[in-house]
């Protein structure tokens, strides 16, 4: 039994606006790499060579908080555990190391919630290694951990060979995976991301101020993190809510961090005043169907649970595109309700989001002769 993917092309009859394709030319920024996501409606507002492998510097501590918070979820762990701060944690991350720390004496111990605090709003690479060295036993543990971690989620570009970012040759992502890892984190652990929204933090006497500084600008940005490696440049992690909408932008490649805060500032206003949502399909909408081998029937409908909106600029009307992708054909017996494939929806060769499909039905399987007849009409396919 041979199957293959195949699609089933939709003709999309609204005229919507064009997004990306169309904007490419209109919308520059000085940002080499760029991916820009809307929340509501996982449209890809922007994308500027999003999958480059990258050095995540500073920002591999979005991978070292989520390592964190599932391991809290899991009951692996609680806000009151406490680590204690090994000499490797003091001097790579603490105060001997001249780099972002929260000041952790040695062998001292620290709650697990100022950890979190230490990471979130001073990046604090001290921090980020007492807390894995707790969790593992070790920080080469802890990155192989984040990284498997990172395979769990989707995020198939990010290696991680400590828990700081701190320059490895090692160490690499992409600025897709770190859009959709700031995504996840906020809509997986609300709990959690509201320490990336605090504007300062004092511990152990010491008031450390949100390295992100577009946090306390008053616009809507309520996290993530800064980044910055030689040879690469600066580098942000942001989210933005305003009027009703969230969006989650990561870039990198630029050459100060003026001129980080300026890009990061005028792409997000950019997304929020440039687009409008438009509804393409409702819930439960018939999308095309799909062939059935050996069944009471030949093909089975493929709609869609939600609804599928996408965001679109408002100006540049033209037509998007959209189809069906699926592994021909279903084998009998089908269930109803059961994802079978994938809803592409596109701007010329720009893909806009995807979205699961489901069968409609469920189908048993047939009769001897109509499974026979299944059967020769895959041969011959076969032979073509």
């Amino acid at each position: 039994m041979r199957m293959r993917l195949v699609s089933v092309f939709i003709s999309l009859v609204l005229i919507v606006c064009a997004p990306l394709a169309a904007q490419g030319q209109a919308f520059e920024t000085k940002a080499k790499q760029v991916y820009l996501l809307d929340a509501e409606t996982g449209t890809v507002l922007f994308a500027k060579d999003e999958n480059a492998a990258v050095p995540p510097a500073s920002l591999a501590k979005l991978m070292t908080m989520e390592v964190v918070f599932d391991a809290i979820r899991k009951n692996e762990l609680t806000l009151e555990t406490e680590f204690p701060v090994s000499e490797h944690a003091w001097r790579t991350g603490g105060a001997p190391s001249g780099t972002s720390t929260m000041f952790a004496a040695l062998k001292s111990r620290v709650r697990v919630v100022d950890l979190i605090q230490g990471v979130t709003v001073q990046l604090a690479n001290d921090a980020c290694i007492i807390l894995g060295e707790g969790m593992t036993g070790s920080e080469e543990a802890f990155a192989k951990r984040m990284t498997e971690r990172a395979r769990e989620l989707g995020l198939s570009a990010s290696v991680f060979r400590n828990a700081t970012g701190l320059p490895d040759p090692g160490n690499k992502t992409s600025m897709r995976d770190l859009a959709l890892l700031a995504q996840h984190i906020h809509s997986s652990y609300p709990d959690f991301f509201k320490y990336y929204a605090q504007t300062e933090f004092e511990w152990n006497k010491i008031l450390q101020r949100n390295r992100m500084p577009l946090i306390s600008a008053n616009i809507g940005v309520d996290g993530f993190a800064t980044g910055f490696a030689e040879g690469f440049g600066y580098g942000n992690v942001a989210t933005m809510q305003k009027d009703g909408r969230r969006v989650f932008l990561a870039l990198g490649g630029l050459a100060t961090d003026k001129e980080r805060v300026e890009e990061t500032r005028k792409i997000l206003d950019w997304s929020m005043a440039a687009f409008e949502k438009k509804r393409l399909f409702e819930a439960g909408d018939t999308l095309g169907e799909a062939s059935v081998y050996g069944g009471t029937v030949s093909h089975v409908a493929l709609l869609t649970r939600d609804p599928v909106d996408v965001l679109v600029p408002v100006n540049n009307p033209d037509r998007l595109s959209a189809k069906v992708i699926y592994r021909w054909p279903l084998l009998t017996p089908v269930e109803a309700g059961v994802k079978v494939g994938t809803l592409r929806i596109w701007n010329g060769e720009r893909l806009l989001r995807e979205v699961p499909v489901e069968t409609a039905a469920a189908v048993g399987e047939g009769t001897l002769t109509s499974r026979a007849t299944d059967a020769l009409q895959e041969l011959l396919l076969f032979w073509l």
